[in-house]
């Protein structure tokens, strides 16, 4: 793992769910380049997490999302090969826009909620931490007991 030794850098990730499927983006950049995650970024100095997430889910898919809940918080030091990353991970609703990949994204994708996908990073917890979250609306974080 890389780490340039300086402060962990905050992360967002959004869940868009319709019709029992779950809307991801293939990354077009290392790390996990070709592979499937949810859509998100980084958290820019002075901006609330929720903006962050409006801003990167709009650059990477362009919709337009409503963060409604907050699934819960990824800080495992070893999550991301580049370093320390904390994902604030929000569950959001689509208000606007066409899902088509830009930014960071080469393409999007709708797949089922149950399908078993190869995910970046951590994400495979994280979709079935919202699977569980569906059935019972917890928060979940990676310490969690």
């Amino acid at each position: 793992m890389s780490d340039s030794g300086g402060p962990p850098s905050i992360m967002v990730d959004g869940i868009l769910e319709k019709d029992d499927k779950v809307l991801y983006v293939k990354r077009k950049k290392e790390p996990f380049k070709g592979g499937w995650s949810f859509p998100g970024g980084k958290v820019n100095t002075g901006e609330r997490v929720e903006d962050a997430l409006k801003r990167e889910l709009f650059e990477e898919t362009g919709l337009v999302i409503l963060p409604t809940d907050i699934l819960g918080v990824c800080s495992d030091p070893a999550r991301d090969p580049r370093g320390h990353k904390i994902s604030v991970t929000f569950i959001a609703k689509i208000t606007g826009g066409e899902a088509k990949g830009g930014d960071d994204a080469e393409s999007v994708q709708w797949f089922p909620i149950h399908d078993e996908l190869d995910l970046a990073f951590d994400q495979l917890r994280i979709l079935n931490n919202y699977r569980e979250w569906r059935k019972n609306k917890g928060t979940y974080w990676s310490s969690k007991p």
